[in-house]
């Protein structure tokens, strides 16, 4: 169900209570076995709420869109750049990136089926799922709060690289890597867009219809976010009569 609220609303769960006027992030773990029921009550606002106390690191969960591909595309070039100076040629570092960027469509999937949808219940549990991915889903149209901090990112970039390395060579790890890199760069943006933006063409609306859906109508299912393609294949997709619902 789709609900409003004013930011001066306090939000009971339990027997605690959501301070809406108060930074946000050492509340939510209070909620225990209530929290999954409150961060799925999303609030329909574009203004986003506070998350703590100091401003450092209220700063670093504010990220504008437009940060992802300025920071992460010349990585992107490097990477591409790196193999064809290792020796492999245009046409193979197009397909390392066709690769990757098919290979990122999976990890999208698996993170936001298996990590982000996480069940918690713990307070440390809940509060560090509402940093990552619960605060998206209870404050949905928070443009600054949607993209992933360029930070966390950047931390993120080690088990992957670590992880390519292990089916690789050398001269590809970098190839296949920026692949992987620029479709993480094509999901965020895409992200952005689907929330914020009025597509035009009927593909585009249907993506965003099929997103939204899974905000606000089921969230249990429609993990994709650049497509629908593992959703068909792992049996997430949502039945027909919940997609066809307008939002």
């Amino acid at each position: 169900m789709l609900n409003s609220h004013h930011c001066s609303e306090k939000m009971v769960a339990a027997a605690f209570t959501v301070d809406l006027d108060k930074p946000l992030v050492f509340q939510v773990g209070h909620l225990e076995e209530q929290y999954q029921e409150w961060v799925h009550q999303p609030i329909v606002s574009k203004e986003g709420p506070r998350f703590f106390e100091n401003d450092v690191l209220e700063f670093l969960t504010r990220t504008k869109w437009w940060a992802v591909p300025l920071i992460w595309l010349p990585v992107v070039y490097w990477c591409l750049s790196t193999s064809i100076q290792m020796g492999r040629t245009i046409t193979e570092v197009a397909m390392m990136v066709v690769f990757g960027i098919f290979l990122w469509t999976l990890i999208e999937y698996v993170l936001h089926r298996f990590l982000f949808h996480i069940k918690t219940k713990s307070y440390w549990g809940n509060t560090a799922h509402y940093l990552l991915h619960g605060c998206h889903h209870k404050h949905p149209m928070d443009g600054l709060r949607l993209v992933f901090p360029p930070a966390a990112a950047a931390i993120l970039c080690f088990p992957f690289w670590n992880l390519i390395k292990l089916f690789s060579t050398p001269s590809t790890t970098p190839g296949l890597f920026g692949g992987g890199l620029l479709g993480y760069v094509i999901y965020d943006c895409t992200h952005y867009y689907l929330h914020h933006g009025q597509p035009s063409s009927d593909p585009a609306k249907h993506l965003k219809k099929y997103h939204l859906n899974h905000h606000f109508r089921i969230q249990t299912k429609g993990f994709g976010i650049t497509s629908t393609l593992w959703d068909h294949v792992f049996g997430t997709l949502p039945s027909t009569k919940a997609a066809d619902k307008s939002i």
